[in-house]
């Protein structure tokens, strides 16, 4: 370090203060690229989670089940808070030997959890694509807790400690996903987005196809992805990021 400022104080005849500042700013680049600060990532945004706002309405009424962890009511998205469901895309090993579509049951099984009923969802903030956080309820029920409970969703230890014991009773029952050893949702979602990105030409890997539903991208992980071919000569298109296909107007993929 000592090296570094004096190398640095000969070259610019910086002040002290100033050769302390550019050092700081040599050695921060480096640690933030190691904490991922400064890297593209296939994972989920940084989340900013809380207590319910102050003066924040509860969002409430009849829900679409989007994926195992995601819903939407009067058309705001609300990703549950907390829990993290397989991928739609995503198979699990069953005991004793074979595999289960757990993305696509894990959807099915919040759709059998909520039927028809209302959903009431208490706000924890956004994403920071602006999407809600949400515990949200059916009755008394913690719709989040449930997912846990019944083997359809991990504790999302990387953002929130919330449903850890809801986990380990899960774990320890050897239900759902954890019947047999799982590779979880982010780590499938890592695996997936790194496969992608070297067999494309460029650093792009998310499809933008158009539908007669609109303008659609696929993540790496959704289950049609490997379906959809591009053609730019339509409009479709390429995104590197998935905050990139959400300000160009087009939106994400659903199970259902």
């Amino acid at each position: 370090m000592r090296g570094l400022t004096f190398r640095l104080s000969r070259r610019f005849h910086a002040t002290p203060w100033v050769v302390v500042v550019m050092a700081a700013l040599v050695l921060a680049v480096p640690l933030a690229m190691r904490n991922g600060t400064l890297a593209r990532t296939p994972d989920q945004a940084p989340l900013r989670h809380g207590a319910m706002l102050p003066g924040a309405a509860a969002i409430e009424g009849r829900a679409r089940v989007l994926d195992g962890d995601t819903i939407e009511i009067a058309g705001t998205r609300i990703r549950l808070e907390g829990i993290d469901a397989p991928e739609g895309g995503q198979t699990c090993p069953r005991a004793g030997g074979g595999i289960w579509r757990c993305g696509q049951e894990a959807a099915a099984e919040l759709q059998k959890l909520i039927g028809r009923a209302s959903v009431r969802c208490e706000s924890r903030g956004t994403d920071t694509y602006g999407r809600t956080l949400g515990i949200c309820f059916v009755g008394a029920t913690d719709i989040n807790a449930e997912m846990i409970r019944r083997g359809f969703a991990w504790a999302f230890v990387k953002y929130s400690r919330t449903y850890v014991t809801e986990e380990a009773d899960a774990r320890k029952r050897g239900i759902g996903i954890w019947q047999a050893p799982t590779t979880t949702a982010w780590d499938y979602r890592a695996g997936r987005w790194s496969t992608a990105d070297n067999a494309i030409p460029g650093d792009c890997p998310i499809k933008g196809n158009i539908t007669s539903n609109g303008r659609i991208y696929h993540m790496p992980w959704s289950p049609w992805y490997e379906k959809v071919r591009i053609d730019e000569g339509k409009g479709e298109r390429w995104f590197c990021t998935e905050r990139e296909a959400l300000a160009a107007g087009w939106r994400p993929a659903n199970i259902n």
